[in-house]
């Protein structure tokens, strides 16, 4: 019989690489989606027909109990928040209740209706935010510099809670940054190789960024969904760190975004202050020894060539919209 899965966040960037990969491994994959006026469906068109999607939200508990009932999954990867950091400010108590409380809500679910659930939280590196040690590693103190990072904290430690007080197999995933041609577009990575292609096909000239000094630990979003299932598929459960393990300024990114379309950032880059954080995150980069000896997790796509994926995809994008 087929593995059933869950995944909240399925419309996603991670939901959606996610939902690939188990349907390659011969799951029954089941996607939470929000009722809304309207649905962004396009990270997932390619294999809709392919999922189950089913309605449900993380403020509502028995939104959540009603769909484990009805469709008994063996796993739940909760993916699903709010997870713009710059939005986090803007928006903190929303950001709370689904970050954070959200959390809570689906772990009661399941030991409510099915303790033997295996359960995926999707942790992040922004709750090292004023780092306290680099590399940052499981055992790294928590200082998170954003209602997001505090939130996605909280979130953490209440899965650790629920497994230890339940005995749920519950594990974290303490991702790092990890991107591709699905990220949104208000994510800076997004944000610079959309940008290089606007201005190499003379739909722009300048591209207004925020820290240029800003270091991050970026990966492939599909290498990061294989280590979530990783995870699930141990027999006890833990948390680990997923990461690269290098660390690149924002400033490099844009030079090797500009340099795969033949271009110098230098005279298209402007810093606007708006886009600068209330408190910014200097340094952030992981060490995943633990993911790399117990899960046998390795990355595949280094840092270049995850920027230039991104860059030709851009172009793609807009070549195909100026048709």
């Amino acid at each position: 019989m087929a593995k059933r899965a869950l995944i909240t966040g399925v419309t996603g960037q991670d939901g959606s690489y996610l939902a690939e990969f188990l349907l390659e491994q011969g799951y029954e994959v089941i996607g939470m989606v929000r009722r809304s006026s309207t649905l962004n469906f396009e990270r997932i068109a390619h294999i809709q027909d392919r999922l189950e999607l089913v309605a449900g939200d993380l403020l509502d508990e028995v939104s959540l109990i009603n769909i484990l009932r009805d469709h008994r999954p063996r796993e739940v990867y909760n993916l699903a928040a709010q997870s713009f950091v710059q939005t986090s400010f803007s928006q903190p108590v929303l950001t709370g209740e689904t970050t954070a409380l959200g959390v809570t809500r689906m772990l009661d679910a399941i030991r409510l209706v099915d303790p033997d659930i295996r359960f995926y939280q999707a942790s992040s590196s922004e709750m090292f935010g004023k780092v306290q040690e680099v590399p940052q590693r499981e055992s790294t103190p928590l200082y998170p510099r954003s209602p997001y990072g505090v939130a996605k904290v909280y979130g953490h430690w209440i899965t650790v809670n629920y497994r230890e007080s339940y005995n749920l197999h519950a594990s974290s995933g303490i991702l790092f940054n990890h991107e591709s041609p699905r990220r949104g577009l208000e994510f800076v990575t997004r944000k610079i190789t959309n940008g290089v292609a606007r201005i190499a096909h003379g739909l722009d000239d300048k591209l207004s960024l925020g820290n240029l000094d800003a270091q991050r630990d970026w990966g492939f979003a599909a290498d990061y969904v294989r280590a979530m299932w990783m995870m699930l598929q141990q027999d006890k459960p833990d948390d680990y760190v997923v990461s690269t393990g290098e660390t690149h300024e924002v400033r490099e990114l844009c030079r090797l975004a500009f340099s795969a379309v033949d271009l110098d950032w230098e005279r298209h880059v402007v810093i606007d202050e708006k886009y600068l954080r209330p408190a910014e995150v200097d340094l952030l980069v992981g060490d995943a020894a633990k993911a790399h000896k117990i899960l046998g997790w390795q990355r595949e796509v280094d840092f270049p060539g995850l920027v230039t994926m991104m860059v030709n995809a851009d172009m793609d994008l807009v070549r195909n919209h100026l048709r």
